[in-house]
């Protein structure tokens, strides 16, 4: 599999790994990973849906976390990062035409790996965009998951002064003049991980080296910044979830966990859409940061703790 994924000594590839590449909707080269249960008794298939600029090698010990719990994971690279195809000539731009595409993309891994090689039932574990990504492909998810657990999911950012209705305005106008192309925020990945003491991310040292040296020694699993486009596909994304109607038609169980220190995405946010929809659980791990499957113990625990009494395994195990 190493052709396939890449190894770190500190993130090594879990036992009994496998993958490969499907075509999106489209007809783009996207990426994806199975890795198998190894306990007993076999509860059914984990879904894990990235944020954005992440990769599968991130998720390596969520996925040997749900292997000792009995469940396989199936884990895809969305459309423009990871291993998966870019859409642009300039690699480092995080770039889609519609939220949509994702949701496109999510069905046909569906389709190809997930119903013909992994044994249900079925559950969704997102994070960030991966949430939002997962709340706008409820409609088409509703006979095949279960339940979701959805980690700081993204409607709107923290601390920012302006709306996502506002933002989408302004990025709508540059979409429409022809700059949808051209970085919308950031720009390139710089050559050197940033010091941690100036991350927002989190707050455990040993998991934040281990994925900037991930980044560092396989450059092409990174991104920069968002483009005009994309930032304009997740403000109308947002728009869509939260439009009363949609959230009618949601009728999966959803678990949503916020980040009581989230400098990234509005914790608020999260806790008022959960109050909101019917079936909407919401807990709130304080003093955690923004990836927080990516946090230290004392908060990657409470999520997974989360995680083992919202989702329930196959009674009938094997």
């Amino acid at each position: 599999m190493t052709d396939i994924f890449h190894e770190i000594p500190s993130n090594p590839l879990p036992e009994k790994a496998s993958g490969g590449y499907f075509a999106g909707f489209d007809g783009k080269k996207l990426r994806y990973g199975r890795f198998p249960a190894v306990a007993r008794p076999l509860k059914g298939t984990v879904i894990v849906l990235p944020g954005r600029n992440e990769s599968i090698e991130k998720y390596f010990e969520t996925a040997r976390n749900l292997s000792e719990r009995g469940f396989t994971t199936a884990i895809l690279d969305w459309r423009g990062q990871g291993g998966s195809e870019r859409l642009l000539r300039d690699p480092q731009r995080g770039h889609v035409r519609d939220f949509g595409d994702y949701v496109k993309d999510l069905d046909r891994f569906f389709e190809e790996v997930v119903l013909p090689d992994c044994r249900g039932p079925y559950y969704i574990l997102a994070h960030s965009t991966g949430s939002l990504i997962a709340l706008l492909a409820t409609p088409s998810l509703v006979n095949r998951v279960r339940r979701m657990v959805l980690a700081a999911p993204f409607f709107t950012y923290t601390g920012f002064p302006l709306t996502m209705s506002a933002i989408g305005r302004i990025a709508g106008v540059l979409y429409w003049l022809g700059l949808g192309r051209m970085y919308g925020a950031w720009g390139p990945r710089p050559r050197r991980s940033p010091p941690f003491a100036t991350n927002k991310l989190t707050t455990d040292i040993g998991r934040y080296r281990r994925n900037m040296e991930l980044y560092e020694k396989h450059p092409k699993l990174g991104l920069g910044g968002p483009t005009v486009a994309w930032i304009r596909a997740a403000c109308r994304a947002v728009d869509i979830v939260q439009d009363p109607e949609f959230m009618q038609r949601i009728n999966i169980p959803v678990m949503f966990v916020g980040a009581g220190n989230d400098e990234i995405v509005s914790t608020r946010a999260i806790a008022d859409y959960a109050r909101r929809l019917r079936g909407g659980q919401i807990l709130t791990i304080a003093g955690a940061r923004h990836e927080l499957l990516q946090e230290a113990d004392i908060f990657r625990e409470q999520l997974l703790a989360a995680f083992d009494a919202f989702i329930p395994g196959n009674d009938e195990g094997i």
